[in-house]
């Protein structure tokens, strides 16, 4: 029996949404309904019929890629082999086990929509190795998301086969060994099993799923780390105003002014504060909504790839059609990925923004510099804001577009490729980074208040203040707070999943 306890549960006839995704880095169960069983068992059928009819399918009867004008293997094992085996050439580090998991919570969703033509017992192997702590070793260079995610998805078919490495437990472990400690069964595949599990874009739209997931909690982190800056330094709420924000003309502004508003009910202007502020405090709603914006753009798109099929060829029992085409090529998420991290890399401009103005005594009516309770023998957040200026400058660099590396490769047969996966990967490296930024200026309010600046009067804002103070006492004497940036980052994430958005 297959060693797990489920946690939580999914239904493979419901729509996945990204942050179904998150649930995969632990033991889940997925239900397969029977009517969902059904359409996986027809398209099956008639793939073994049209098969022996002797009509051509791409990777049933042919070879692979640019080689798919000769024959493939005439056994349906050597297929296997040859569609899995030749691309495990992958390198780079290994992905975390729950982006991994993830991807095969991904696959699934596709495969089980009746297109593919996979056996049914495909589905069921999935099903059962999502149930357990098992999790394919996948190494993060190699695909370029053209023919969907070639090079990752082999890495996850081989090691349920029972070669190559897998995890067990967070442990890495030969994949036979791991299927063991497992309960799992070496899964056994055909040319069209082999094929459909490595031709789709699941790996880029679980990546991009993921980043999106925590992306909606940056947003609103950095709604809820705004307000508190606008208490704790006693600043005038007018930027939030609802006809001003009105007047600009984009929903995701305004709704980011509603939330700046609700967290700030209660507050008051200190009365010291410039006419108009820095625009890191006046331009929040601008700046936060507009991510707001490229964050809900990439929600749409990947909901689209999580629930849609992502195969070639697809086929269609009822017409009697096998139709290939190009559903494995990736673009719509690549650009939906590089638009995302655009808007990360802004989100972490403005909290190191934010940060730099509440270090500096010259802007914070006279904080001392660094929020050092003893300048000079104590520094405080200086460390902290050394490491998120380092820190932002990395995500910059990340920044540029990859789905505009398009690269000509595989005989020319890909010749225009779209990079979704890479940009998919950045995206979900620039929201883990922004939970550092986030982290950091979150100690500094919390340091501001210890050295002087007043406690927030709003009711929803004194109450995440003590929570947070709770996490990190102030710094009285200079210590590591590398622990303490992990913590309140944890934190941060933990409120805005609670608040769900304050609208």
């Amino acid at each position: 029996m297959p060693v797990g306890t489920s946690s939580a549960a999914l239904n493979l006839a419901v729509p996945l949404e990204p942050a179904h995704l998150e649930l995969a880095r632990d033991p889940v169960h997925v239900e397969l309904p029977g009517d969902v069983r059904e359409r996986v068992v027809r398209c099956r059928e008639f793939v073994l019929e049209v098969s022996g009819s002797g009509r051509a399918i791409y990777g049933v009867t042919t070879g692979f890629g640019p080689l798919v004008e000769f024959e493939g293997r005439a056994d349906s094992a050597g297929q296997s082999d040859n569609t899995i085996i030749h691309h495990i050439v992958g390198h780079g580090e290994l992905l975390p086990p729950a982006v991994a998991r993830a991807a095969v919570l991904a696959r699934l969703f596709s495969l089980a929509q009746g297109r593919s033509g996979v056996s049914e017992q495909v589905v069921t192997s999935l099903v059962a190795m999502l149930d357990t702590e098992f999790a394919p070793a996948v190494p993060r260079l190699g695909s370029v998301g053209a023919s969907g995610d070639l090079q990752p998805l082999a890495y996850v078919a081989h090691a349920l086969r029972g070669n190559g490495n897998a995890f067990f437990q967070g442990r890495l472990m030969p994949a036979a060994e791991a299927l063991a400690e497992a309960g799992l069964e070496k899964l056994v595949l055909d040319g069209r099993d082999a094929l459909a599990l490595v031709n789709g874009v699941s790996v880029t739209a679980a990546a991009l799923g993921l980043a999106v997931a925590q992306a909606v909690r940056a947003r609103r982190t950095a709604e809820l780390l705004s307000a508190l800056m606008t208490d704790v330094l006693g600043c005038g709420t007018e930027f939030t105003s609802v006809g001003l924000l009105a007047a600009f003309g984009h929903p995701d502004v305004a709704d980011t002014g509603a939330a700046l508003r609700t967290w700030l009910a209660g507050s008051t202007p200190s009365g010291e504060r410039p006419l108009q502020e820095a625009y890191s405090i006046r331009c929040t709603p601008q700046l936060i909504g507009a991510a707001g914006t490229s964050v809900r753009h990439a929600d749409e798109v990947v909901r689209r790839d999580l629930n849609g099929v992502s195969d070639n060829p697809l086929f269609f029992p009822e017409t009697n059609e096998v139709v290939h085409g190009g559903n494995f090529f990736g673009q719509p998420s690549a650009f939906a990925a590089d638009q995302l991290n655009v808007a990360l890399v802004q989100l972490g401009n403005l909290a190191e923004r934010q940060l730099d103005l509440l270090v500096d005594p010259h802007r914070t009516n006279g904080l001392p510099p660094m929020l050092s309770p003893v300048p000079g023998q104590h520094h405080a957040l200086q460390g902290v804001q050394l490491c998120t200026t380092a820190t932002v400058t990395a995500m910059r660099r990340a920044a540029t577009p990859a789905s505009v590396q398009s690269l000509p490769t595989n005989l020319h047969n890909q010749d225009v490729v779209p990079f979704g996966t890479q940009a998919a990967f950045t995206a979900l490296d620039q929201a883990r980074l922004l939970r550092y930024l986030h982290a950091g200026l979150a100690i500094g309010l919390r340091q501001a208040v210890h050295v002087g600046a007043r406690r927030p009067l709003a009711p929803r804002l004194a109450d995440v203040f003590d929570r947070i103070s709770e996490e990190v006492p102030p710094i009285v004497e200079d210590r590591p707070l590398d622990t303490a940036l992990g913590s309140v980052a944890d934190l941060l994430d933990a409120i805005a999943s609670e608040v769900d958005g304050v609208r």
